[in-house]
C-alpha cells in the first residue's frame, strides 16, 4: 500500500507509520517529497570543502604524496579515512597525469630477509633549498637510520657530511632508536670506506669498535640493497620536507621530522598472519646498549661573532673575548665533553693569548635539541691567564694622591736642578 494513497484517504502520519512498520520521520519525508521510494539517501561528500585546496596543492607539486596531502587536510578539519580520501582524489581527477611516473611502475623487485636486531641502514639525504637562516648552503643534510627488520626510522639534521658530523648524527640516531643493531650498513660514502675498494677506513673502524658493531658496505651500483632506508628517505622528503615553511628554524624542523617518525611507527604490518605495527615490531627487536658517551670525535665549525660578542652553536649562545665582532672564529667541540673551545684568530692574537684557546662555556645540550646557555667566556688578563668573573667586567680606578695633614694635596714636586 502506498503511503500517498493512505494519506489521501485521510490517514494520519502516525497511523500510516504503524500500518507500514516505518518511522514517522521516514513517512513524513516521503510525503513531503524529500525522499523517493527505492532510492538510498546519500550522505554529503566530506571531501568537497577541501577539493579546491587539494587541486591547488597538486597543481603546484604534481608529485606530492597523497599521505602528505592527507596529513594537511586532516589538520584543516577533514574527518574521513585515508582510503576514502584517495578514492575522492581519483573520483574527482585531482592529480595531474605524469607519464614518466606511470612508466616506472611494475619493475621486478627482490625480498631480502632481515632478522630482528641484525641491521641498521644509514644514508644521507640531501634536501634542496633550505632556509637561508640555517647557513648550510644549497642543501640541508639529514642522516636517516632505519631498522631493516621492523622499518622504524629516526633522522637527525646536520650541518655537513664530514666525519665528525657523521659520528654525531649516528650517535643521535641510535639513541633515538633506543639502541643499536649488530650491523651497520652504508653505501660507499667516503667518510666510512674507500669508494674504490669498499674497505672501511681506519677512522670509522674505531667508531664501529667503540659501539661494538660490524660494518657492511653495499656493493657498487646496488642501491636497492639498502631499500628500507631508501624508502624512508622518499617518505621523509615527500611527507616532511615538501611541507617545511621558509621561516622554520633548525630546531623546529628537527621537531617536525621527529613527529613524523613517531607517527609512522603506527604503520600496520602482517607477520605470520598476525596483524601488528612497526612500533610493536621494533620494541620486540633485541638491541645492543649504546655507550653512555658518544665517540670522542673532534667537531669543528666556523662561526661569525655577532655585534653582541657571542657565537651560536646548536641553539645556544656563547660569549667570546671583546673586540671580535664580525670576525670568523673556529669553534671546537670534542663529542662527549661538556666544554667548547675556540682558538684565537691569527690576526687578533697576541703573544699572551696565541698559545691559549678560549673556553667558550659548558655544553649542556643534546644533539638535535635546543638548551639554555650555561657557561661564560671571560676576556684574558694581561698575564695571559683567564681573568676571574669578579674582575672581568670591572675597570681599575686611578689611584689619587694622598692628601697632607692640612687637607691640601701633597707637596709640590722638586724643581729640576739649576732652576
Amino acid at each position: 500500500m502506498d503511503a500517498h494513497a493512505l494519506r489521501r484517504q485521510g490517514w494520519t502520519i502516525s497511523a500510516i507509520a504503524r500500518h507500514l512498520g516505518r518511522d514517522r520521520k521516514t513517512i513524513r519525508a516521503y510525503l513531503n517529497g524529500e525522499r523517493a521510494a527505492g532510492e538510498r539517501r546519500q550522505a554529503p561528500d566530506a571531501f568537497v570543502p577541501f577539493l579546491e585546496y587539494c587541486r591547488q596543492r597538486l597543481v603546484d607539486d604534481p608529485h606530492l604524496w597523497a599521505t602528505a596531502l592527507f596529513d594537511k587536510v586532516t589538520e584543516l578539519g577533514y574527518r574521513g579515512a585515508y582510503s576514502t580520501f584517495t578514492r575522492a582524489l581519483r573520483r574527482h581527477g585531482v592529480r595531474p597525469h605524469c607519464e614518466p611516473c606511470h612508466a616506472a611502475s611494475g619493475r621486478d623487485v627482490a625480498v631480502i630477509a632481515h632478522p630482528p636486531g641484525e641491521e641498521i641502514q644509514f644514508d644521507w639525504l640531501e634536501l634542496p633549498g633550505p632556509p637561508e637562516s640555517w647557513g648550510v648552503g644549497e642543501h640541508a643534510h639529514l642522516l636517516v637510520g632505519a631498522l631493516a627488520h621492523s622499518g622504524r626510522w629516526r633522522a637527525v639534521l646536520a650541518e655537513a657530511e664530514d666525519f665528525p658530523h657523521l659520528v654525531l648524527a649516528i650517535d643521535a640516531v641510535v639513541r633515538k632508536l633506543g639502541g643499536t643493531a649488530r650491523r651497520w650498513r652504508f653505501d660507499r660514502m667516503s667518510t666510512v670506506c674507500y669508494p674504490s675498494s669498499g674497505q672501511v677506513t681506519a677512522a670509522f673502524a674505531g667508531v664501529a669498535k667503540y659501539y661494538g658493531v660490524g660494518v657492511d658496505i653495499c656493493p657498487s651500483r646496488r642501491g636497492n640493497r639498502k631499500g628500507v632506508v631508501e624508502k624512508t628517505n622518499h617518505s621523509a622528503a615527500q611527507r616532511w620536507w615538501r611541507t617545511v615553511p621558509d621561516g622554520l628554524t633548525v630546531e623546529q624542523a628537527q621537531s617536525g621530522v621527529d613527529k613524523l617518525a613517531l607517527r609512522m611507527d603506527a604503520r600496520r604490518r602482517r607477520v605470520d598472519e598476525v596483524l601488528t605495527t612497526v612500533g610493536e615490531l621494533a620494541e620486540a627487536e633485541p638491541m645492543l646498549t649504546v655507550p653512555s658517551l658518544p665517540f670522542p670525535a673532534e667537531l669543528e665549525v666556523e662561526r661569525t661573532v655577532s655585534p653582541q660578542g657571542v657565537v651560536s652553536f646548536r641553539g645556544n649562545l656563547y660569549s667570546v673575548p671583546p673586540g671580535l665582532p664580525g670576525v670568523t672564529v673556529r669553534v671546537l667541540h670534542r663529542l662527549g665533553e661538556d666544554t667548547l673551545r675556540s682558538p684565537p684568530p691569527a690576526e687578533r692574537s697576541s703573544p699572551s693569548t696565541a698559545a691559549r684557546s678560549t673556553r667558550l662555556g659548558r655544553w649542556s645540550g643534546t644533539p638535535g635539541t635546543s638548551s639554555r646557555w650555561s657557561g661564560q667566556c671571560w676576556p684574558p688578563s694581561p698575564t695571559g691567564r683567564p681573568a676571574s668573573p669578579r674582575s672581568a667586567g670591572r675597570r681599575r680606578r686611578p689611584r689619587l694622591p694622598r692628601p697632607s695633614a692640612c687637607g691640601r694635596a701633597g707637596p709640590p714636586a722638586r724643581p729640576p736642578n739649576g732652576s
